[in-house]
């Protein structure tokens, strides 16, 4: 039997794609089958955005997803966490890679998911690995490498905003 996955999304009306990354999202949990087991999910503008990135991170500028731990277990794994996606940021890569922007706005909520799961993305080796595990989800829920699809030549180190996107 699966774990327990209670998800909750915040979007104003105009969000698109919103039930897709929710159907998506749950499958990936499902694949991934993670310690976590609530996730609250916020869709943001490049203002609330760029307020948030300043005040946790000190960087200026819009990010793709911000990722907040909220809760662990007794053996200190995540259970409750929050993501911030930016859909501005998300529309504007979508349009610069040539990919949908639904699933890049699901990209940005694997990677997040992912961060909440114990990966981490600063180093080649954890970069590359993150990276690979975000395509095995979107491939083993139906949609295909986003990722990799998108920049196939993608080297850690080489960031935009502050973050791990691909250039």
């Amino acid at each position: 039997m699966p774990p327990s996955f209670s998800l909750s999304i915040h979007a104003s009306r105009t969000t698109p794609h919103v039930p897709f990354v929710r159907r998506y999202l749950k499958r990936a949990h499902a694949e991934l089958a993670p310690p976590l087991a609530e996730l609250s999910l916020a869709f943001v503008g490049d203002r609330v955005m760029c307020q948030l990135h300043e005040r946790f991170m000190s960087l200026s500028g819009p990010t793709d997803v911000l990722t907040f731990p909220l809760e662990t277990d007794s053996r200190s794994r995540i259970t409750s966490g929050e993501l911030i996606i930016c859909v501005p940021e998300a529309r504007r890569r979508a349009k610069a890679l040539g990919v949908p922007l639904a699933h890049e706005m699901l990209l940005y909520a694997i990677h997040g998911m992912l961060h909440l799961s114990g990966f981490d993305d600063r180093t080649a080796r954890q970069f590359s690995a993150m990276h690979r595990e975000e395509d095995r989800l979107l491939k083993a829920i139906g949609i295909g490498a986003v990722f990799a699809a998108a920049a196939p030549t993608v080297k850690a180190g080489r960031k935009l905003n502050a973050s791990w996107q691909r250039p």
